[in-house]
């Protein structure tokens, strides 16, 4: 299923949560793991996540070689996630387009907008800045932060179902990249029904999921 290289070193699990006693416990053991991946993140120094960011810049360009003909959505960086929008920046300059998610409604699908260097920006949901007044467009491939990760390339995100309800609805045609630090690799995420696996992980220059890309 996966096409996994060997990382540089083996992945630690130090902040994982006990498994639960009973199977309808999994929600609320992913809560707990989800604040404690979100609070060792925070602790990583800025210089670390930068030197992440850079990793993953460098396979992205590899693997997706932006350029003409690709929507790609990302993100705006909060709590410490890596910040790629170097990355954006480079993509859009190669002459692909740029979205980022806007929150219409709870239990909503996300929409996009698209992004351009020096575009009106406002603040939205959780006061994220988002694009003002620009084109809605929609992905051809997304890419996405990730709170955890597992080696079956399930993301863990921070509990409000959009991500997953934007995959479904955007359609198999789409791939999904999920990136972060490597540090946020968990043994199982233990999916829910309602789980979209990515197509992609991407931690690193060595630490790289496949699934199905």
């Amino acid at each position: 299923m996966n096409d996994t290289p060997e990382p540089a070193s083996p992945p630690c699990y130090a902040h994982e949560v006990p498994a639960p006693a009973r199977p309808l416990d999994w929600p609320h053991w992913r809560k707990a793991q989800r604040e404690a991946l979100l609070a060792a993140r925070q602790a990583i120094p800025a210089e670390e996540r930068a030197r992440v960011a850079a990793e993953v810049a460098s396979v992205l360009d590899r693997l997706i070689a932006p350029g003409p003909g690709q929507v790609i959505s990302l993100y705006w960086p909060f709590k410490a996630e890596l910040d790629l929008r170097f990355w954006m920046e480079s993509a859009q300059a190669r002459g692909a387009r740029i979205a980022l998610p806007l929150v219409v409604a709870k239990g909503q699908p996300l929409k996009f907008r698209e992004w351009h260097p020096g575009c009106a920006m406002e603040r939205g949901v959780w006061n994220i800045l988002q694009p003002a007044g620009t084109e809605e467009i929609t992905p051809t491939l997304t890419i996405a932060p990730l709170v955890g990760f597992d080696p079956d390339a399930f993301r863990l995100g921070y509990g409000g179902g959009f991500f997953d309800r934007t995959l479904a609805a955007l359609g198999p045609g789409v791939k999904a990249v999920g990136v972060g630090h490597p540090s946020a690799a968990l043994r199982s995420i233990h999916p829910q029904p309602h789980d979209i696996a990515m197509n992609a992980i991407v931690t690193g220059e060595r630490g790289v999921i496949l699934n199905g890309w």
